[in-house]
């Protein structure tokens, strides 16, 4: 039979007297030293999972067989200590995160990967194939995903009831983590709901990727390998997900700074900047209010810049940094590739402006830029079209824990 976008699955989590000490930040946002650093005392925390290099002697290269087998052996020693135990039928979990005053709150399923491969669960990046790599050897050595993807969904008033009714009871369990996230975790298990929710995402036209572009592409991967002499509906025709409501997702701006003016003075390059934007000396910190304005700041000044001409009607052209890199970046900077170019480096929002003063005047960049955020419905216009963002186009706050919940492909 074929499988839903969305359906339960009987999921692997620790026992609620474990879940403090097991939670961990995703694997992708510490370097082997941070997780070891991290870690340090902390012979429960999923780091010994996802970023299994730090069990092995320093300087271990992170993509070594020895490292895949050291995330199996862990995650099956945590099984067999009885810190993870799986549900015994399969379940919706329903996933809040709250961050200061900002709360989004999600369904943990098991996203179809033929819809992923149809693109019903929409794309808007490229993916590196020694990521997916990666992400393929250690699912096959843990036979188990690991790291939920992040997806969006528009709102449906069945789910919207379904989850209304399961976090008003008490939580499974909830993890403040070390950087003030709250991670709260219900499980909805009643059979009726469970139906309703599913037949309310398999009434959708998509679902959207906001993060995890790697781990979706490494699922489908897995998922071709096993699927000779399997059944259409086996484990591995799913992959963990956690979708949220598109309106209550938050997307930071993502900043940029260069390295040098490209042989041009302070007056040429400001002077060369007026033949597409407004170019204003602001008395502080110019932090963009609306789409298509940029700040800019050279070393003890920042500008404000506006956009004389209209943005294209394209999806991806009209994009604030599509704009900037049209506009500023390629035409005077002479940054062409923001992929390859290592003039050009990028600074997530939550770190605020002052980052970008930091870099700037401490002399290791010569000019930050500093942008609006790009919007969900942005994203959603530019994954219904078929294309995709340019890099570094969006940073997700807060960031899902690795260990909330994982998906193991053995159940039937």
């Amino acid at each position: 039979m074929p499988v839903p976008l969305l359906r339960p699955f009987p999921g692997l989590r620790p026992t609620p007297q474990h879940a403090a000490e097991v939670a961990a930040p995703p694997y992708d946002v510490l370097s082997s030293d941070e997780a070891r650093a991290m870690a340090a005392g902390k012979p429960l925390s999923f780091l010994h999972v996802s970023k299994p290099e730090i069990d092995l002697p320093a300087g271990t290269d992170a993509y070594s067989p020895a490292v895949y087998a050291k995330a199996a052996e862990n995650l099956k020693a945590m099984i067999a200590q009885g810190v993870l135990r799986q549900d015994a039928t399969p379940c919706f979990y329903v996933y809040r995160l709250k961050m200061g005053e900002h709360v989004q709150t999600g369904i943990v399923g098991g996203g179809s990967v033929a819809a992923y491969d149809v693109n019903r669960i929409r794309k808007h990046e490229f993916t590196r194939p020694d990521k997916e790599d990666d992400r393929v050897r250690q699912i096959d050595a843990c036979d188990a995903q690991t790291g939920p993807v992040l997806l969006a969904h528009r709102n449906h008033p069945d789910i919207a009831a379904a989850v209304a009714t399961v976090t008003a009871r008490p939580p499974a369990y909830q993890v403040t983590a070390a950087d003030g996230i709250v991670h709260t975790l219900w499980v909805m298990d009643d059979a009726a709901m469970l139906a309703r929710v599913t037949a309310a995402f398999d009434a959708m036209p998509a679902l959207y990727i906001a993060d995890g572009h790697h781990r979706s592409a490494a699922a489908s991967r897995v998922a071709a390998g096993r699927r000779a002499g399997q059944p259409a509906d086996a484990a591995h025709e799913s992959f963990l997900v956690v979708t949220f409501p598109i309106e209550e997702m938050k997307i930071f701006d993502y900043n940029r700074v260069a390295k040098d003016l490209n042989g041009l003075d302070r007056t040429a390059f400001l002077k060369a900047l007026e033949a597409e934007f407004t170019v204003e000396p602001a008395s502080g910190q110019a932090k963009p209010a609306a789409p298509r304005s940029f700040g800019l700041y050279l070393k003890g000044q920042w500008y404000r810049l506006g956009l004389k001409n209209p943005p294209p009607a394209d999806p991806v052209a009209r994009l604030d940094v599509s704009l900037l890199s049209d506009r500023l970046l390629a035409p005077v900077l002479g940054i062409n590739d923001l992929r390859k170019d290592k003039r050009i480096d990028f600074v997530g929002g939550k770190r605020g402006l002052g980052e970008l003063e930091k870099r700037v005047d401490s002399g290791e960049m010569a000019v930050a830029f500093a942008l609006f955020p790009t919007q969900m419905e942005d994203l959603v216009a530019v994954a219904d079209s078929g294309q995709v963002m340019p890099p570094k186009s969006t940073w997700f706050e807060p960031k899902l824990a690795d260990g909330i919940v994982s998906y193991p492909l053995d159940w039937r």
